[in-house]
């Protein structure tokens, strides 16, 4: 026992003495002088988190359901040169499966799908991407356990995982269920370095099916013992960690009543940690915020002052999109009601306007303005100058797998989730 606790305080001083080292070197150079374009994992998605963390900035997490989706993500952090997160839902995994797939696995094979998507198109926009996928309930783990599955096989052929980061929320259970249920995925994930989220503390309204628009508006509020002791479990296996701390958060567009938001507590935690640990750092832990629909700009530039180094964003980029359309319809009414006659004549052809590749487009330009929107409030706008490849520099197939060629590798990845046992 004692023996155990020498080692356990050992390796949470190694971890502070590296967070210090990289804060140094952080601070004094840009994110794009650290980690390269791309989908980002292990030292350089620590590399990147640490720099925004010491920088005054966080990383805008968007939810994506779609290839289009995901596409327009990474033209708006091109566009306002800012590091990014795609990350995908149960929901949206199984939404990009194809609503019709009735699978026990079609949201890991989907979620594996867009994940496969994204590495393909990521190093042409010249930006750092980080695919997450986001909360996972405890009843959902079988589908963790699917994406699991494919990280440990893209990481044998490539010596790095699918994801960059996977998130379990397991606020509805007792604490040290809680905790345990992570430390004991967050040892698989370890040793691919793959970075773990984690919640304690309720997130208010409803999210992909899991609702707490009732809840007790005390359980809003996460402690700084709360926060601490996940940390004090988790930084014994690694230092690739977030903790996402309850402070009002109410997932959507939604009133909470009488719980209001509370950013400022975030630095009673940071306080309370840097208290226990010793640590010079004013902000030891890497902490993310959810639910943010909604919340003022001094809100989350408070959050980020304190710590925070990602933030969700669905709800406003799913109006956005939609926006896109419904402005685009009622522009384009009367060229839109038959494929042949417009105020123009009788036998005027409508295809430029109803086809999917006009719409979704003006969709796609509505979301990227207003992923721009959040990139602003979280201060990752210029960050990172865009560093587009020259025309044709890029392979079309970017990875080289070991043996069975790229496409055998994709259809591989999905089937090994598809069907485990074979």
């Amino acid at each position: 026992q004692r023996l155990r606790k020498i080692i356990s305080s050992r390796a949470i001083h190694l971890i502070l003495f590296r967070s210090k080292v990289s804060s140094i070197t952080t601070t004094i150079m840009s994110a794009s002088d650290i980690v390269p374009p791309g989908v980002v994992t292990g030292d350089n998605l620590r590399k990147l988190l640490t720099h925004a963390k010491e920088n005054g900035y966080a990383l805008p997490a968007f939810n994506c359901t779609t290839s289009s989706t995901c596409n327009a993500v990474m033209e708006a952090a091109k566009k306002f040169n800012s590091p990014v997160m795609i990350q995908v839902s149960n929901g949206g995994g199984k939404f990009f499966a194809g609503k019709s797939c009735s699978d026990p696995n079609a949201s890991a094979a989907g979620a594996v799908a867009m994940a496969l998507h994204v590495r393909a198109m990521a190093p042409y926009y010249g930006v750092p991407v980080v695919l997450h996928s986001d909360h996972c309930a405890k009843k959902l783990l079988p589908w963790f356990d699917g994406m699991l599955e494919a990280d440990e096989a893209y990481f044998a052929q490539y010596g790095e995982p699918l994801f960059s980061s996977h998130m379990l929320d397991l606020s509805e259970e007792p604490d040290d269920e809680n905790i345990a249920i992570c430390v004991k995925y967050f040892e698989k994930m370890a040793k691919m370095q793959i970075w773990l989220e984690m919640e304690i503390g309720i997130t208010g309204g409803e999210e992909d099916g899991v609702n707490n628009e009732d809840v007790d508006p005390e359980k809003l509020y996460t402690t700084p013992e709360q926060v601490y002791s996940v940390y004090e479990a988790l930084s014994k296996i690694g230092d690739m960690f977030s903790i996402a701390a309850a402070f009002g958060n109410v997932h959507g567009v939604y009133k909470p009543g009488n719980v209001t938001l509370q950013p400022e507590r975030l630095g009673k935690h940071q306080a309370f940690a840097k208290e226990k640990l010793k640590s010079e750092s004013d902000k030891p832990i890497f902490l993310v915020m959810h639910g943010g629909s909604g919340s003022t700009d001094e809100e989350i530039a408070t959050a980020v002052k304190n710590g925070v180094v990602k933030m969700n964003i669905d709800t406003d980029t799913q109006w956005a999109y939609w926006e896109g359309l419904k402005d685009f319809e009622a522009a384009k009414h009367d060229y839109l009601q038959g494929q042949i006659g417009n105020p123009d004549g009788a036998d005027k052809p409508n295809k430029k306007f109803y086809d999917p590749r006009v719409w979704i487009r003006k969709s796609e330009e509505s979301m990227i303005a207003r992923c721009g929107v959040s990139m602003e409030k979280l201060s990752s706008k210029d960050k990172y100058p865009a560093k587009v490849p020259e025309a044709g520099s890029v392979p079309m197939w970017n990875f080289q797998p070991k043996s069975g060629g790229a496409l055998g590798f994709i259809s591989g990845a999905i089937n090994k989730v598809i069907h485990p046992t074979k």
